[in-house]
């Protein structure tokens, strides 16, 4: 493994928050790219669907204070390398200890597939001493289907990336409510509108929907990978923390539920009012402080 020389930058969130910029080396030779700040025992955060290490910098803000706070690119996104041709969740745990090991790390937050990454770490990677965990979209009795995968996977190989959005969006269950009553062609217009005031106003090392887009197939199989997983969990010795919002969509609820069951030993809390976006950047509709202050408290 090896690491760049850190260069300082400046997120390009709606809170402007120093951080350093660094990389390691998988164990496949992938460059896992990622952003530092704080001081303080060391944390790392794995990002969800559509998601990248700026998409949690106000979290990391939060907890500055009292963690050095680790933000990688999960691969496919930002500097990071590709995910490859054999991508597996196999592929997502060795870069999170790749970059454990580089820093020293020993506790991980994962959000939604992220998540899922974080389980299957505890049951192989000594080096994690506590975990928590915020709505993993595991498969649970069919909880939730995946069947859009398919038309997704036709419409990005199209190039119609605002129809894919729409789709992956409905598909998931990611929308408010009232999406599911407004016209595909009306969700799509709105989307392309959404993605050129985005696409303008980026600069520098922001990573876009446009750019996110190709990795929901991914982080998919991941979630259809995670379907046979529930017994293996079971195993896991890790202190875990499980964390959920009461307006997220029910397949979260379930999945947490399966793992409350399970681990005994695991603590469980739910953000009253919030939905599945409630780690991110206020400017995405999250409420990182709430957040921060459950982290903390778990991790100190």
């Amino acid at each position: 493994m090896k690491r760049k020389n850190s260069v300082e930058n400046q997120s390009t969130t709606a809170v402007q928050i120093p951080f350093t910029n660094s990389s390691v080396t998988s164990k496949d030779d992938t460059t896992i790219s990622y952003r530092q700040l704080g001081q303080g025992p060391g944390l790392v955060m794995l990002h969800g669907t559509m998601e990248s290490a700026q998409s949690h910098m106000q979290l990391a803000g939060a907890l500055s204070d009292a963690f050095t706070v680790y933000l990688p690119d999960r691969r496919g996104r930002g500097q990071s390398g590709p995910c490859g041709d054999d991508y597996s969740i196999k592929k997502e745990v060795e870069d999170l200890d790749a970059l454990l090991t580089e820093t020293g790390a020993c506790f991980v937050f994962g959000v939604s597939v992220g998540a899922i990454v974080c389980l299957q770490a505890a049951l192989s990677l000594p080096a994690i001493r506590k975990a928590a965990i915020f709505e993993p979209p595991i498969i649970i009795n069919g909880s939730v289907s995946t069947g859009f995968l398919t038309r997704y996977d036709e419409e990005i190989a199209q190039g119609d990336v605002a129809s894919a959005l729409v789709t992956g969006m409905l598909g998931s269950q990611m929308g408010p409510p009232v999406f599911s009553s407004i016209p595909r062609w009306l969700l799509k217009l709105l989307t392309k509108m959404m993605m050129a005031s985005e696409d303008k106003k980026a600069k520098g090392d922001d990573v876009t929907m446009r750019m996110l887009a190709p990795t929901m197939h991914y982080d998919l199989q991941l979630a259809v990978e995670s379907e046979g997983l529930m017994e293996n969990f079971k195993a896991i010795s890790t202190e875990l923390l499980l964390l959920g919002s009461s307006k997220s969509p029910s397949y979260f609820k379930v999945a947490l539920n399966a793992l409350e069951k399970a681990l005994l030993h695991a603590r469980r809390i739910e953000f009253p009012g919030l939905n599945h976006g409630a780690s991110g950047n206020t400017n995405r509709g999250g409420q990182p402080e709430r957040v921060a202050q459950e982290l903390r408290r778990f991790f100190i």
